[in-house]
């Protein structure tokens, strides 16, 4: 349920409790006007609560990484190898 739908429910309930004056004999609209304004309440409060947990934001720190490159080691035949190891932290591990 929306806002609309929650305002419109209060203002629906607030009609049915406050300005019509009619007697059904099994049916009273007085409490039916009160319902609705608690369902319309209960649904505005749900609403907003679910749209400030929605809006927050979560900044991550940035994903460290190490390099640590050992000296050059040449190999056979005139080639040059260079060995290199990278490692990479996530946030919330130990360093």
């Amino acid at each position: 349920m929306g806002i609309g739908a929650s305002i419109f429910l209060i203002a629906l309930g607030a009609i049915f409790a406050f300005a019509i004056n009619a007697n059904l004999g099994w049916l009273d609209l007085n409490v039916v006007g009160w319902v609705l304004m608690l369902v319309g309440l209960v649904g505005l409060i749900t609403t907003l609560y679910f749209w400030n947990t929605r809006r927050r934001t979560v900044v991550a720190a940035p994903v460290r990484q190490r390099v640590v490159a050992e000296p050059v080691v040449p190999a056979q035949d005139d080639r040059v190898v260079r060995e290199e190891y990278r490692e990479v932290r996530r946030p919330g591990y130990p360093t």
